[in-house]
């Protein structure tokens, strides 16, 4: 069956050209933010953006921190009158990513807002709102706003962005990723950034194909996570190189030593930070695989599961 998610996802490489070459709120942007400590906010899919976000800034040489849009919004840390906030949100309608951007402009400090073309009050836009609830372009083209933003602060990402969409095209015109769920559990490891690509892997194979899995640092996973794991799981290991690229291998190894299904995918040629460019774009294809294969529909956030839409009546988003 076609679906949004399907169609979206291949039309990233072309996205992420043209936001390459459409970077005029960029600069001011920056200016904003330079000399600031920065919150990066943001729910769900987003989160994950802002963790990545948080490295790309660390190398421009800002302090950066990614927060939970809830946390911010209910406890903090909350972006004070000297600090920026970029905020990260597709449509602009969840409930505490609103509410934190409301009180960091009362406050008085510097917001970015990055959304989705034609979202009120977006600073930086990045593609057109998806219509699969399953956000994918628009993850990548923050992604993209991001790093656009880290090279103008003066960050060294360790290879061109210019390569970046041929690297994510390798991917979505490749040939199929080729992981099968497995009878209990996918995990997904990464080290590094890649840590937030394997949360977003997860994230993204639950809410398309209702697949139980989980995403972790690889350190995190070492240490009790991978007690649990066995035959009747896979292990998805994600290598954008970098420092902990050995530690990631070994843990790998020791896994299928196990009996345990391993999949190593790699993506090295543009560096450890731009890794998570084909490293998310394989994670994506990961779930809409699984979900083309067990028939589930990538596009409804499980709404047209009975009960599920239920469930989700009388809860603001």
């Amino acid at each position: 069956m076609a679906s949004a998610m399907h169609e979206t996802i291949a039309s990233q490489p072309g996205e992420l050209r043209r936001l390459l070459g459409d970077d005029g709120a960029i600069a001011a942007a920056a200016e904003r933010l330079r000399g600031r400590r920065v919150l990066l906010v943001g729910t769900g899919t987003s989160w994950h953006a802002a963790g990545i976000g948080a490295w790309f800034l660390r190398a421009a040489g800002v302090e950066a921190w990614a927060v939970q849009a809830m946390d911010a919004a209910l406890s903090g840390p909350r972006p004070r009158a000297e600090d920026g906030l970029i905020l990260l949100s597709h449509r602009g309608t969840k409930r505490y990513t609103t509410a934190v951007v409301e009180r960091a402009r009362s406050a008085g400090a510097a917001v970015v807002s990055i959304s989705a073309r034609g979202v009120a009050g977006a600073d930086i836009e990045t593609v057109e709102p998806e219509r699969s609830s399953a956000f994918t372009a628009s993850h990548l083209g923050a992604l993209m706003r991001l790093a656009q933003l880290s090279v103008a602060l003066g960050g060294d990402l360790s290879g061109p962005l210019a390569g970046v969409p041929d690297t994510v095209a390798g991917i979505v015109d490749g040939p199929p990723i080729g992981v099968a769920p497995p009878a209990r559990s996918l995990e997904f490891i990464g080290a590094g950034p890649n840590q937030w690509t394997a949360a977003e892997g997860a994230l993204k194979i639950r809410e398309t194909a209702y697949v139980a899995a989980s995403g972790l640092a690889v350190e995190q996973y070492l240490h009790g996570p991978s007690v649990a794991v066995g035959p009747s799981d896979t292990l998805v290991a994600l290598n954008g190189g970098g420092p902990g690229e050995e530690r990631l291998l070994a843990v790998a190894r020791g896994a299928e030593s196990c009996g345990v299904t391993v999949r190593l995918i790699e993506a090295k040629a543009g560096g450890e930070l731009l890794s998570v460019f084909p490293l998310t774009a394989a994670v994506q294809r990961i779930a809409l695989e699984a979900a083309e294969s067990l028939g589930t529909n990538p596009d409804s956030f499980g709404r047209d599961v009975p009960a599920r839409a239920h469930a989700l009546d009388g809860i603001d988003l």
